[in-house]
């Protein structure tokens, strides 16, 4: 599995570096407060980042930290009531004399 993601992982790496490569022309970003001179491989390379990460963190805020406390929620409910049953059905102990 870990080559696997290796793999992946230098062929992501060599599409960016051909994107990067083929897109060389000269590109101004004027944000208002600051401006950067960049190309435009770096420009599409940087956006698709951007993008991937942004995606991401709506996906992990969403859907995984909700589902996250769910299970939380269901695991607490289940210990408490995995102890309440063990208190039920566990015998006292046998004392000799009584």
């Amino acid at each position: 599995m870990n080559i696997l993601r290796l793999l992946v992982l230098l062929a992501f790496l060599a599409i960016g570096l051909v994107v990067g490569s083929l897109n060389s022309q000269r590109l101004h970003l004027d944000f208002g407060v600051a401006e950067i001179v960049t190309t435009s491989g770096i420009a599409i390379v940087a956006s698709l980042l951007a993008g991937v990460l942004l995606g991401g963190g709506l996906v992990v805020a969403s859907t995984v930290l909700p589902l996250h406390a769910r299970l939380r929620r269901l695991e607490r409910t289940r210990a408490a009531d995995a102890t309440v049953v063990d208190a039920i059905q566990t015998p006292a102990p046998f004392r000799e004399g009584n």
